[in-house]
């Protein structure tokens, strides 16, 4: 997994609350193998018509926001079912983090283990950043990981985002590699445990 300490690209409001998985990824595309490139059909339903042909409104139908890589969106985003494809879907389409006052639990635990971020801000905030975005698309958004740190132009926000999912993005860190960090406690803990329950290890044969 790549490792996600600093960013700084276009951003697209979204300003859309409950936005669930199956938005995010219509049902249909779950048969799709990963390597078909799910970011393709990211948003189908709502960023094209029933002919398939792209709807003029939709923010990343835009010119100014086909290239965004960031999503400031509304509250419980990724609600819904718990399809991963959906981290997958936004992750092919080039989207590395997504901004929202709230997330849906199973969507946030998917996204840190394919290296999305997932970075929660006041309402208010959000709506802020997205009207100041929407009035200027040109203008970059930046987000600094180590200082939970979101900055444009001269306004910051600071970000909550879980300490544990912190750690294995700015590391590039999956579960298993989380828990290999931990290789010397774990030993340490084993040792122990066997000087105090020396009764629990198996005899060998």
């Amino acid at each position: 997994m790549e490792k996600f300490v600093r960013l700084t690209a276009t951003a697209c409001p979204l300003a859309l609350s409950n936005l669930n998985t199956d938005q995010i990824l219509p049902a249909r595309y779950l048969k799709w193998p990963r390597s078909a490139n799910l970011g393709r059909v990211l948003f189908q339903d709502l960023r094209c018509d029933a002919d398939g042909k792209e709807r003029s409104d939709f923010p990343l139908n835009q010119p100014a926001y086909r290239e965004a890589k960031i999503l400031v969106a509304g509250r419980n985003f990724g609600g819904g079912s718990s399809r991963e494809a959906a981290v997958y879907a936004l992750y092919d389409a080039g989207i590395s983090c997504v901004i929202a006052p709230s997330f849906g639990d199973i969507f946030a635990q998917n996204a840190v283990k394919n290296g999305l971020l997932i970075a929660v801000l006041p309402e208010a905030d959000v709506a802020e950043l997205a009207a100041a975005i929407s009035a200027d698309a040109e203008l970059p958004l930046s987000i600094d990981l180590e200082q939970q740190a979101i900055s444009r132009g001269n306004r910051t926000y600071t970000f909550a985002v879980d300490p544990v999912s912190r750690n294995q993005l700015l590391n590039g860190w999956d579960d298993i590699d989380l828990t290999e960090s931990n290789r010397d406690r774990i030993g340490a803990f084993q040792a122990e445990d066997q000087k105090r329950r020396p009764w629990a290890v198996p005899a060998k044969a």
